[in-house]
């Protein structure tokens, strides 16, 4: 028990910030503090605009932003990561507010982050990488689809209808608008989602959000807009940390929308932090200690209020392109956003709901990466039917469902390429030193094969079917040197064939068989039947020379002159297995 609890110290001592994460916080802290800001004001109309879309308001966006941003940049694994609430999270929440009210929402977010610090005590960070790219590309443009039809109601300036289903939401919302217009609404939204489209193209270090929404405010303020309806009343102030929303009985039906958000903020967030290790040279996040940094942010956050966080891969990589060298910067941006919620949130109460849709609407639009989608289309089928895939479930179910769907249907059409590398092929007797007449006497009762990849269950039975069926010979000589691995299917499956020829009375030798493999032969009999009488041999020549043997005991060729041995230590790749 203490050599455990000793190992879990090293682990937790492991990733807890360090000296080093200080010092370089030091180094450049005006580049810093201009990066911060900068994010900042990027992240406000975001942070806003995604708590309204949760459903528990702009106030939890906030809280969410200052709390967990701040925790994710202390304790996380990369130094330019900023995390908030992200839309990929919100599509998550809806349907829970609507099944559990926001206390559920609360109460999944406290579950997620101790399931977040689990696994990175678990070490659990390193298998992101298993996650192929063309899951990534569906899940991100499945995301942007959804983040743009749930700004639908606001944008159109209709209240949302009931629904956690986000095609069936957005259909009763442009039913409504069609029996009650409000051209004020839409006048709004796509103005603001224009200025941010347009003026990032041209301006991409000016942001083009803040002052669309300020614009936009000002407006409907000055005209009196009526139909713009604005976010409504915030709070000077973060609320009392509490766990008042918390309901232990309740625990068993938010098991699995916790794992579920748990599954994305550690999903999103190792995502964001290896694209900001792409942006940079020189920076290398822990995925272990950004796990372990989420697991706290999104433990804290609902004790405030604020829904799941996770890494944001649009404001990182603002964070980067403003030139932050440290996670000073995210801590930067987390003060601003506190100094706002206290000083300012009578100003931001007056925004209207309608121009928050049109920020998302251009963040679901630049989210998605024409060009990245097309290469991978153009890349092959495969990765197109799983980014296709991917992208459909995201919209159609949910985004723990897409991934899994992406990742299934990946790993099945990666098992059916590597299956079909692996070959069966009937290769020419090596003459080594016997005269032509003795080399066509030998091959006649002689046929080899050399196997080729792995021998596993995705293409074993297709060998049994080729190996049983060997022409009419005496003796099949199985080279195997080139067989990369085998799994407990292909041991059977080879059994069975030596099996099947034995009984039609042709004996099969082995030449070339690993090391490594002789366990998974071992202990499934197939190894035994070659051994029986020695038929597994290190190399195909001394297996022909057993072969040439074993034909002159039974009588069926006349005893041959003896051949010549071969020079120790002479072989070449041909004759080895």
């Amino acid at each position: 028990m203490k050599v455990l609890s000793g190992q879990a110290m090293v682990r937790l001592t492991a990733l807890l910030p360090g000296r080093l994460d200080l010092a370089e916080m030091r180094r450049d802290p005006r580049r810093d503090l201009l990066a911060g800001l900068t994010v900042a004001i990027v992240a406000l109309p975001l942070a806003l605009g995604f708590g309204v879309s949760s459903g528990l308001g702009a106030e939890a966006g906030l809280a969410t932003a200052v709390v967990a941003g701040a925790l994710a940049a202390v304790f996380g694994g990369s130094n330019l990561q900023v995390s908030g609430p992200t839309g990929a999270m919100t599509v998550v929440l809806v349907p829970i507010v609507a099944e559990h009210g926001p206390s559920g929402v609360l109460t999944v977010g406290l579950v997620a982050g101790v399931m977040l610090v689990a696994l990175a005590l678990l070490r659990a960070g390193k298998y992101m990488q298993y996650v192929p790219a063309p899951v990534v590309e569906g899940f991100t443009l499945g995301i942007a689809c959804v983040i743009g039809l749930q700004q639908i109601p606001n944008a159109l300036g209709v209240p949302k209808p009931e629904g956690d289903r986000v095609l069936v939401v957005t259909w009763r919302a442009l039913a409504e608008f069609a029996k009650n217009p409000n051209w004020t609404a839409v006048a709004l939204a796509l103005a603001v989602a224009a200025v941010m489209l347009i003026g990032a193209r041209r301006r991409p270090a000016i942001p083009f959000s803040v002052l669309a929404v300020i614009v936009a405010t000002v407006v409907a303020q000055m005209a009196g807009l009526d139909a713009a309806k604005p976010i409504g009343d915030l709070p000077s102030g973060l609320p009392a940390p509490s766990l008042a929303f918390l309901d232990p009985g309740a625990l068993g039906s938010l098991l699995a929308p916790a794992v579920a958000v748990a599954a994305l903020a550690a999903l999103e967030s190792l995502l964001s932090a290896s694209v900001a290790d792409g942006m940079t040279v020189g920076q290398q996040h822990d995925p272990d200690r950004e796990l372990f940094g989420q697991g706290l942010a999104n433990i804290a956050a609902p004790l405030f209020g604020g829904v799941p966080a996770t890494g944001a891969i649009a404001r990182t990589a603002v964070n980067v392109r403003t030139g932050a060298g440290s996670r000073l910067a995210a801590l930067i941006h987390a003060a601003v956003l506190a100094a706002i919620v206290f000083a300012a949130a009578p100003l931001v109460s007056r925004i209207p709901l309608a121009a928050l849709a049109g920020v998302l609407l251009a963040t679901a639009i630049r989210m998605v990466e024409v060009g990245s989608l097309r290469a991978m289309a153009r890349a092959t089928r495969s990765d197109a039917l799983i980014l296709v895939l991917t992208a459909v479930a995201t919209l159609a179910l949910d985004l723990v469902y897409a991934v899994i769907i992406g990742l299934v249907v990946a790993g099945a059409l990666a098992l059916r390429a590597v299956a079909k590398q692996a070959r069966l092929d009937q290769v020419p007797l090596d003459r080594g030193d016997h005269s032509a007449e003795e080399h066509a006497l030998l091959a006649e009762h002689i046929v080899a094969y050399r196997i080729d990849g792995p021998l596993f269950f995705a293409a074993a039975h297709r060998f049994l079917l080729e190996l049983a069926e060997a022409a009419d010979v005496r003796v099949v000589i199985l080279r195997m040197s080139r067989v990369t691995t085998i799994d407990a299917t292909g041991a059977l499956v080879l059994k069975d064939a030596v099996e099947k020829l034995n009984r039609r009375g042709i004996v099969v030798m082995a030449s070339g068989i690993r090391s490594g493999q002789h366990q998974v032969l071992d202990s499934l009999g197939a190894l035994e039947l070659l051994r029986l009488e020695g038929r597994e041999y290190a190399t195909t020549p001394e297996a022909i020379q057993g072969a040439r043997i074993y034909l002159e005991c039974v009588g069926v060729i006349p005893l041959l002159p003896a051949q010549e041995s071969r020079p120790a230590g002479v072989e070449t790749e041909e004759t080895v297995g």
